[in-house]
């Protein structure tokens, strides 16, 4: 037995001087940034009045809760939207986020709890949202979003 083990541990020791190191993976946005990144955007092209830009944060099997239930899909989403979009800002008003909280549910999935603000010319609306977020590729997608 000993015989066999020597020259194995010789082997594992001998490196070849030549061996090229192994390069780092390139390190991930952390989840908080890439979500903040991401709402940033979605609040920019909702104040361009962009609804597809808006909605590139949602997934396509996103569930929106409403006063009078579910909205599934993306595109439903989409619909509900559309009407305050004209194309050079948004009827309702400039939207900003407040960024409250964020808990990461698991290395795939994690919630966001931030304030929602429209300023509009006469009028500002506030609420709060709870956004269900995904990892999927390499984006983070909202899967469900309760806003009031």
């Amino acid at each position: 037995m000993r015989a066999l083990l020597v020259p194995i541990a010789m082997m594992m020791v001998a490196v070849p001087a030549t061996a090229a190191p192994v390069a780092p993976a390139p390190a991930q946005v952390p989840a908080e940034t890439a979500i903040r990144q991401a709402m940033e955007a979605s609040a920019t092209a909702w104040n361009a009045g962009d609804l597809a830009r808006f909605m590139a944060v949602y997934a396509d099997d996103a569930v929106f809760v409403t006063p009078k239930g579910l909205l599934r899909g993306k595109e439903a989403i989409a619909t509900k939207y559309r009407p305050s979009f004209r194309g050079v800002g948004n009827a309702r008003g400039a939207l900003t986020f407040a960024f409250l909280e964020m808990r990461r549910i698991d290395p795939r999935h994690a919630m966001l709890f931030a304030r929602w603000t429209l300023t509009g010319p006469s009028t500002t609306e506030s609420g709060m949202t709870t956004l269900v977020f995904e990892r999927r590729g390499t984006a983070w997608q909202i899967i469900a979003d309760h806003s009031s």
